[in-house]
């Protein structure tokens, strides 16, 4: 958000084109099923292998198994490609797959006589699992497996590759085994309606299937999930299995978890919730107190707290000659009479000029108790994180659960990131967002004023269209956070952004894209996500301008959502 007009910032999107990403369902393995790949572990070094312009090596750390990996550095034009050529039989289908982590990493495979794959993964901390499926043709003997990063990203990793399927002739070893049950499954957080639940990797892996119940609700790679949807204050069984292309594990044993209390005073959020931004200064938006504020809108983002001298702690000041003489006391009963209508009224920190700057324990410590101050003075329901100048995530991570721990259960927590801060779980915005993913309400991320971005199919999409909102929607939903912690945020007016307005209908067939599969432009996600929680715009001021044309539309819709 701004506090005035900004010029919008430009990435290029041809330095973002990629490969597409090739979604496929992994069938069951046969008994004669082999690896066909040599040295898919980089035991041997790189024998088998060739790296393009010497990027690539193999080094004892970190490993996925055994002792070496490929680590492959991309470099000027260089993309850090690493290929083996793969003996195969025609007319047979295999399974690709590859353990990844550092920067962009690739993963395809040429020459099948067919339809070439791929698929792909932003950069990651940790080791996550690439897999596809292809069939040679008539003819095909051999074919060429790849893996390689991006131009300007940082080195990858790879272990374990593998191309399951008939024996070409100079296979590595057999196909997999059905793999065992996960331990250790536990409860890592809860909300009002959401329980999340983490586990122990199991050694032949390649998914996990989440059960509540014995009902299955959820499928990830990872060893973590959230499970959406549940009822406030209500207890919930929970198991878990691992999956391969050789089936599927036992249940793992049972826990349980219970969902919180409902948000806040009054009524819970809704299960899909609007967002706008209230200005607290006149900047040739509408002027409005917050009883003037439309009623579709159910979290209202006060706009801004102020940096002050201590390092970490804000501060808000009513800008009552700025609007009109509004006083502190209107201001604090207009907050209570909102939250008695059921809506949540918060307080942004940051916006295009704000300074806040939270980097140690200090400044974090600061920050909790200054905002947890906020709330106690004005009522305010919790925070809104829109700090557009560098996030540190270690210790915005370590001040937000600080000021939970004070604000207990009922805290509202959002994010307002820029699109580029949210392209990978690498950056400090994603990664605060994972961190505190058992108490974030949602993020709704500003998709204006960036110019063009990479999207979850590794394809480069333009501001302004469903498509824009849609891929770069999908990183969110498939990096780790849960559908109802993500909006889609947009300018009320085109007066409200330097760039990137697009009419209310064009956010509502997001909305049906991303939830129903219908109204989607040219990407459709391989997916649903029914619990989407919303929308947000900047802001309800510029909405009341253009008379409120935004949230007539866009506020219905999203209280309609399934």
């Amino acid at each position: 958000m701004f506090r005035y007009r900004r010029y919008s910032r430009l990435w290029p999107g041809a330095l973002m084109a990629a490969l597409a990403l090739t979604l496929t369902t992994v069938g069951q393995a046969s008994a004669a099923d082999v690896n066909n790949a040599r040295n898919p572990g980089f035991e041997s070094g790189l024998s088998e292998w060739t790296c393009s312009a010497g990027s690539g090596t193999a080094v004892s750390s970190p490993v996925h198994s055994g002792t070496a990996a490929l680590r492959a550095t991309p470099s000027g034009q260089d993309n850090a490609r690493c290929s083996q050529t793969v003996k195969v039989k025609p007319g047979s289908t295999y399974t690709l797959g590859a353990w990844v982590r550092g920067g962009y990493a690739y993963l395809g495979v040429t020459g099948t006589g067919t339809t070439d794959v791929s698929t792909w993964t932003p950069d990651s901390t940790s080791w996550k699992q690439l897999s596809t499926t292809f069939t040679t043709g008539s003819s095909t003997t051999s074919v060429t497996v790849y893996t390689h990063g991006w131009y300007g990203q940082a080195a990858y990793h790879a272990d374990d590759v593998s191309v399951y399927g008939p024996d070409g002739g100079g296979g590595s070893g057999p196909g997999p085994a059905v793999p065992g049950a996960p331990s250790g499954l536990n409860v890592s957080g809860t909300t009002s309606s959401s329980v999340s639940l983490a586990w122990n990797a199991v050694s032949g892996a390649t998914g996990y299937t989440v059960y509540r119940d014995d009902t299955k609700v959820t499928a990830v790679s990872g060893t973590s999930a959230t499970v959406t949807g549940l009822a406030a204050s209500t207890s919930y069984s929970f198991q878990v299995t691992a999956t391969n292309a050789a089936g599927e594990s036992p249940q793992s044993a049972a826990v349980t978890g219970r969902t919180s209390a409902p948000n806040g005073p009054g009524p819970a959020l809704p299960e899909h919730a609007v967002t706008g931004y209230w200005q607290n200064f006149d900047n040739g938006a509408a002027v409005q107190r917050l009883a003037d504020v439309q009623s579709q809108y159910d979290i209202i983002a006060v706009a801004f707290a102020d940096a002050t001298s201590t390092p970490g702690a804000v501060t808000f000041n009513l800008d009552s000659a700025g609007l009109g003489g509004y006083t502190v006391d209107q201001f604090k009963a207009d907050i209570r009479a909102k939250q008695a209508a059921g809506k949540k009224v918060i307080v942004s920190v940051g916006g295009e000029r704000g300074t806040v700057t939270v980097n140690d324990a200090a400044s974090a410590d600061n920050f909790a108790n200054s905002v947890h101050s906020l709330m106690q003075t004005y009522g305010f329901d919790g925070v809104d994180i829109d700090l557009e100048n560098g996030l540190n995530a270690t210790y915005m991570t370590q001040a937000l659960r600080s000021l939970s721990a004070k604000a207990g259960s009922s805290l509202i927590i959002t994010m307002a990131p820029q699109t580029i801060d949210m392209q990978s779980t690498s950056n400090s915005y994603f990664q605060t967002a994972l961190n505190i993913k058992d108490i974030l309400t949602v993020v709704n991320m500003q998709y204006y004023n960036s110019g063009s971005m990479l999207g979850c199919d590794g394809k480069v999409y333009s501001q302004g269209s469903v498509d824009f909102l849609t891929a770069l929607a999908c990183i969110q939903l498939e990096g780790g956070l849960a559908p109802s912690q993500v909006g889609l945020g947009l300018p009320a007016s085109t007066r409200g952004a330097g760039s990137g307005y697009v009419a209310p209908s064009v956010v509502n067939n997001a909305l049906d894209c991303l939830t129903k599969g219908t109204n989607c432009g040219s990407f459709k996600p391989s997916r649903t996500y029914p619990d989407l929680r919303g929308a947000m715009t900047w802001s309800t001021n510029w909405d009341a301008t253009a008379g409120n044309a935004w949230s007539n539309a866009v506020g219905p819709h999203v209280h309609a959502l399934p």
